[in-house]
């Protein structure tokens, strides 16, 4: 009886959070791959199904592997690089500044030096990007471009030539991420106990040997989670790539992502189901990403 009430008001606690959920991200998930299997346009009362037609003819369009060749560099460069810039800064700020046989010590300043890294955070991804967007403005009047003016060369089209822009967009998405990421990797040194980082220091360990050897490993979890929260955002670049490079893909498919794609085939070209399509190969995509990052980096936890 006592168990029956303690599940019972389990039960009645998680009713109400688990029936937002179910309507509000489940539900949705269900309706895309229903619709995905239409060619449903956005204002008929009825659904014509056409099995998986959407799917053999995204296959075969070369805007999607466009999509997915650029999904391809900003997976494999955003983590790597936002990862290790973070790690680097937070192991400054929380170790940089011990000498040895000091142990665990950071540098003077270290929450302020915080507070400006996340800085970026706090700013809508509407606001990065038009704020990016003067900063890589083709002409002189851009900063970046400016700069270079006055040094005597000549202006580069940042946003404008193909081999640039992708490059461009992924400095500001890298740019915004590690902030984050150097809070969230500080945090994680913080629980490190300091005895471990002492008595390396006693025994000779310099601060390469002390970030490898313990910071590093006992950050493992920490920096797998990372990895899979920037992969996602390396699926997405929604607001930003829109905002800085518009809807077109511009320039030559350069900053071609299936999000805007599938915001553009939905609601300018009114072929939902075949944007839907799109969600589902994309909802796959990440999914699958994730499952695969946690499976090849799980190991056995470290008690600290």
């Amino acid at each position: 009886m006592e168990r029956l009430r303690k599940y019972g008001f389990v039960a009645a606690f998680l009713a109400v959070p688990v029936a937002l959920y179910s309507v509000f991200v489940i539900s949705p998930y269900i309706q895309a791959f229903q619709i995905s299997l239409t060619d449903w346009n956005g204002y008929r009362s009825r659904l014509h199904y056409i099995g998986l037609d959407n799917f053999t003819r995204l296959f075969g369009d070369e805007v999607f592997w466009r999509a997915l060749r650029n999904h391809g560099i900003l997976l494999l460069v955003l983590p790597l690089v936002t990862v290790a810039i973070a790690l680097f800064f937070a192991f400054l700020l929380n170790l940089g500044g011990g000498t040895r046989g000091a142990g665990k010590k950071g540098i003077w300043g270290s929450r302020f030096y915080r507070v400006v890294f996340f800085f970026p955070q706090v700013l809508a991804v509407a606001v990065v990007g038009v704020l990016f967007k003067a900063v890589y403005r083709p002409d002189e009047s851009g900063v970046i471009n400016g700069v270079l003016v006055k040094l005597g060369l000549d202006p580069v089209g940042w946003l404008v030539e193909p081999d640039l822009a992708l490059w461009a967009i992924l400095a500001v998405m890298i740019w915004q991420a590690v902030g984050f990421y150097v809070v969230l990797f500080s945090a994680g040194m913080a629980a490190i106990p300091k005895d471990y980082f002492e008595a390396a220091a006693l025994d000779g360990a310099g601060r390469a040997r002390l970030f490898f050897s313990i910071t590093l490993p006992l950050l493992r979890d920490t920096i797998q989670v990372g990895w899979v929260y920037l992969g996602i955002a390396a699926f997405d670049g929604f607001a930003l790539i829109l905002v800085l490079a518009g809807d077109k893909g511009e320039p030559d498919g350069a900053t071609t992502v299936l999000p805007v794609e599938i915001w553009k085939t939905a609601f300018t070209y009114s072929k939902v189901g075949y944007a839907s399509a799109m969600g589902v190969v994309l909802f796959f995509l990440t999914v699958t990403f994730a499952v695969l990052t946690l499976r090849t980096t799980r190991r056995e936890r470290i008690e600290l």
